[in-house]
């Protein structure tokens, strides 16, 4: 695994820590109710760990983009609600991050026992990793834990910053998402093959050419994969695609031919007459879309090829739905590629987070997979190959 201390090489029992986790969690709309509490589940090995250390642990996370600035709706009261019935001890929460009320209550805390520190996000300083409240924060604690994975790839204050001030570790969720991702990237069981989705060719640039270096066969689908069509002088009628990017298309696929990699692109669609989830819709090929229809979703030969394609793999990556599967009239193709994944038990499978995440979800499949990270923007630096900045200040 990357070069980073763990908190279990760390001498800190009866200590004050500080641990950054990701509970950015979906809510019902309209409501307080958390529609999804993954995020917090997976933080609790580390949150259990540090108890059983008896330690004082002050959990650090943000919740939306309240720009610097109170807001009561991003209060992370709930949170601090649901963490408390799920590990049925108190977790009382703090009603700021930094300042002298949040030292005392820190000061009369008993041994182990937890504190939620307020929305970091309320405070600039944190997206702007000002050097002083990194600082200020640090003072709060003796140790610091980043088990935030899905924040790692921003540098903030309460993800970089703090790590140049105080004793810092990775917590039990975040190796566990470097050593998933770190083994399929660099030492897979082969066949390794990529599957990539989403909207855009721009989003995933530098993961595809990252990946072409690594993988044995890359399968394109979602909105990106109809800049590639375009490229290659089909007629997508009114499907997004990115103008300034069939240049690079091309390359991509010359230089995944000169490497003997394969690429698959969509053979047939499903299409709709206007970009609504109630739209008119039909199933046809590249050759049959009618003007002003555009592809939604791939069709079901390609959902079947794709799906007897992964057949061969050992190991397989993930990142971006085949169509806007937030749709139920087009997540079927994410769906059968979905479903024959969870029944290959002989298949590693790793699912980047955001919306592929989400969509493995909305089908009840997540325990299926052998991983599901929850990180998107990170899971994707990550595949590029960056050094995501909440890493770098753990480094031994």
């Amino acid at each position: 695994m990357t070069d980073i201390a763990k908190i279990q090489d760390q001498n800190i029992r009866n200590k004050t820590i500080i641990v950054r986790v990701d509970f950015n969690v979906p809510f019902t709309p309209g409501t307080k109710e958390i529609s999804d509490d993954s995020r917090i589940r997976s933080s609790l090995p580390t949150l259990q760990y540090l108890l059983d250390k008896n330690c004082k642990v002050l959990i650090c996370t943000h919740l939306g983009r309240p720009g610097g600035t109170f807001d009561d709706k991003l209060s992370l009261k709930p949170i601090a609600t649901k963490l408390s019935e799920i590990l049925g001890v108190p977790v009382p929460l703090a009603p700021d991050s930094l300042g002298p009320e949040i030292s005392l209550m820190i000061s009369e805390m008993k041994r182990p026992s937890l504190l939620m520190l307020e929305n970091i996000r309320f405070h600039p300083g944190e997206e702007n990793n000002d050097q002083y409240f990194a600082a200020e924060l640090a003072k709060l604690a003796d140790c610091y834990v980043n088990d935030a994975f899905g924040a790692s790839h921003r540098a903030h204050a309460s993800t970089e910053g703090i790590t140049k001030y105080i004793p810092s570790s990775a917590g039990h969720l975040l190796q566990k998402e470097v050593t998933i991702l770190e083994k399929a990237l660099d030492r897979p069981e082969r066949p390794l093959i990529a599957i990539l989705g989403g909207a855009k060719v721009s989003d995933k640039i530098q993961v595809m050419k990252n990946l072409l270096t690594k993988v044995d066969k890359l399968i394109i689908g979602g909105g990106m994969a109809n800049t590639f069509l375009k490229a290659n002088g089909k007629d997508i009628a009114d499907s997004l695609f990115e103008n300034d990017h069939l240049e690079l298309a091309l390359e991509i696929q010359q230089t995944s031919s000169s490497l003997g990699i394969e690429i698959l692109l969509p053979e047939d669609f499903v299409v709709s007459d206007s970009f609504n989830q109630n739209a008119t819709t039909m199933v046809g090929d590249i050759d049959s879309i009618p003007p002003g229809w555009m592809i939604m979703d791939i069709g079901p030969k390609t959902a079947k090829s794709y799906s007897k394609a992964t057949g061969i793999a050992k190991t397989i990556i993930w990142n971006g739905p085949m169509g806007v599967s937030e749709w139920k009239s087009f997540s079927n193709g994410t769906l059968i590629l979905a479903k024959k994944l969870a029944q290959s038990s002989n298949i590693t499978t790793v699912i980047g987070g955001g919306s592929t995440g989400e969509a493995i979800a909305s089908f009840g499949l997540t325990d299926k997979m052998s991983h599901v990270s929850t990180g998107g923007g990170a899971s994707l630096e990550f595949l590029e190959g960056k050094i995501l900045p909440g890493l770098t200040g753990l480094k031994t």
